[in-house]
């Protein structure tokens, strides 16, 4: 009677188990899958991360649909993406700003390296220092002169608090000694538009952002943040040449899900990434918008991420930075 008892167990939990395996193992066929995107639509991040979807979307053959939830410089999206559900139905394109500056510079409802399972880098670039054509400030050198002699017409604007242009800036103000007022946004794209309309004087923005408007001639770049030029704008020198040797400030967009993802999905999200970043369109793309490519596998990524949480904490103690 025992040996028919357990034996009914085993067949009933072999039974019921078997959806759930099948489930894991069809994976992505329950529903779309939504890649957050911690900025407004327009910027430098979208940008990226609408191809880079789109060509993972054609490998899982299931749709990704784009979710904006911008707010604290990246750090909204970062909080939702840590409390879903490690299914592999939710996946993030994130950057260092948000990912590795943001936890040291504001209490953080999330820990960087444990609530986020690393999928993969997209691309690796700088900031740039942009101005209006019509602007007084030529060059770096031109502009620290007038931001030291007139500091308070010289507030700067970013996509954020703790994202790659307040970083940038932080940083060139600590090796200039400039002191000028920081006026965060959104994002990109509304920090573009106070520049273009002349409310702000000048702009550190990702190249992706501003990289259309420098290329039509709306704004013009003194220096891009990288310790290397952009190979979109050769002849835009980088800060370290213009004056403070060692200068770098890197840009980087990479993709993570929750902590907790099976094997098997994180596998599968890792082929579809490795996919896109092995298409000559998607590099073109890449590449477009002012920035390289940036191939990691997961481990890479977080070993990455790590090192980078140490540096920033060290720039923020250096530099007083504070989150308002």
């Amino acid at each position: 009677m025992r040996f028919i008892i357990l034996a009914t167990l085993t067949l009933a939990t072999a039974f019921f188990g078997m959806p759930m395996l099948s489930v894991a193992a069809d994976y992505p066929s329950e529903k779309p899958i939504k890649m957050v995107v911690g900025f407004t639509p327009g910027g430098a991040a979208d940008k990226l991360a609408r191809p880079v979807a789109d060509r993972m979307a054609k490998f899982l053959g299931q749709t990704i649909v784009m979710e904006y939830k911008p707010g604290v410089a990246g750090g909204i999206a970062l909080e939702l993406v840590a409390r879903a559900p490690a299914d592999g139905y939710t996946i993030h394109l994130t950057s260092q700003g948000p990912m590795t500056f943001g936890p040291s510079l504001r209490k953080a409802k999330f820990d960087p390296l444990n609530d986020f399972t690393p999928i993969g880098m997209v691309s690796s670039g700088g900031s740039l220092i942009a101005v209006l054509p019509t602007s007084a400030a030529k060059d770096v050198k031109s502009f620290i002169a007038l931001a030291k002699a007139n500091p308070a017409q010289w507030s700067y604007g970013t996509s954020g608090i703790g994202g790659s242009g307040h970083l940038a800036a932080e940083q060139f103000k600590l090796v200039t000694g400039l002191q000028i007022a920081h006026v965060p946004y959104k994002g990109g794209a509304g920090a573009l538009t106070d520049l273009l309309g002349g409310h702000i004087p000048i702009l550190f923005s990702s190249i992706g952002s501003i990289a259309t408007n420098v290329e039509a001639g709306q704004v013009k770049a003194l220096a891009v943040s990288s310790l290397t030029r952009s190979s979109l704008f050769p002849n835009v020198p980088t800060i370290a040449e213009s004056g403070f040797p060692g200068f770098d400030s890197p840009v980087w967009f990479g993709v993570v899900a929750p902590a907790g993802l099976t094997a098997n999905v994180t596998s599968k999200l890792v082929a579809a990434l490795n996919a896109a970043m092995g298409d000559p369109e998607i590099l073109r793309i890449i590449r477009q918008d002012g920035y390289e490519p940036l191939k990691m596998t997961p481990e890479q990524m977080k070993a990455a991420i790590q090192t980078e949480l140490k540096q920033w904490a060290e720039l923020i103690t250096r530099t007083g930075m504070k989150a308002d």
